[in-house]
């Protein structure tokens, strides 16, 4: 089923979400719960979302990359559930991108996230799982477990000139390839 998604303002973006309990993993409205998320990621045109998202404070998120994105790189990740991920940062070294979210629409802003960073999470079947990621997808995966410890990517802006709406950067900020 497609949720509304919850928008900047909402206090259940600023949650930090409740980890989900063996027992609950094994539910039909955690099942539900997935896939309403996918529902949801599809319709609004996401390539992400996580449960805070869609109003439900658990810390639940999937993601779904296929093919180049729109910085060249190749960034694949079939669609994975990640269920009480935790995260380590690899490197010292940040990179940016123009990030935008379903919960903050019509704006764009660079932000600056360890381009290496490294997973441990479980799946929606309950199984430990650890991906290593970097580039664009480090950036993606940060971005959508903020959503779980009540963080938006417009608190990581640290220029505020960097922040635009999304026909402002298409016209004037968007690299032209």
């Amino acid at each position: 089923m497609i949720r509304p998604i919850c928008r900047m303002g909402n206090p259940v973006l600023r949650e930090i979400a409740k980890e989900i309990s063996q027992e609950e993993l094994k539910s039909e409205s955690f099942r539900q719960l997935l896939i309403d998320l996918k529902d949801s990621m599809d319709h609004y045109g996401g390539i992400g979302i996580a449960a805070p998202q869609i109003g439900v404070s658990l810390k639940v998120a999937i993601i779904e990359l296929e093919g180049p994105n729109r910085y060249g790189e190749n960034s694949e990740l079939p669609l994975t559930v990640f269920v009480n991920p935790e995260i380590e940062i690899l490197t010292d070294e940040n990179q940016g991108f123009w990030e935008g979210c379903l919960s903050v629409p019509g704006l764009r802003g660079f932000v600056e996230r360890p381009s290496k960073i490294r997973v441990r999470f479980l799946n929606e079947k309950g199984e430990k799982q650890e991906i290593l990621a970097q580039g664009f997808l480090a950036t993606v995966v940060q971005h959508e477990l903020d959503h779980l410890f009540g963080t938006l990517y417009v608190d990581r802006i640290k220029d505020p000139k960097l922040l635009s709406f999304q026909d402002e950067y298409e016209k004037f900020l968007q690299e032209k390839g």
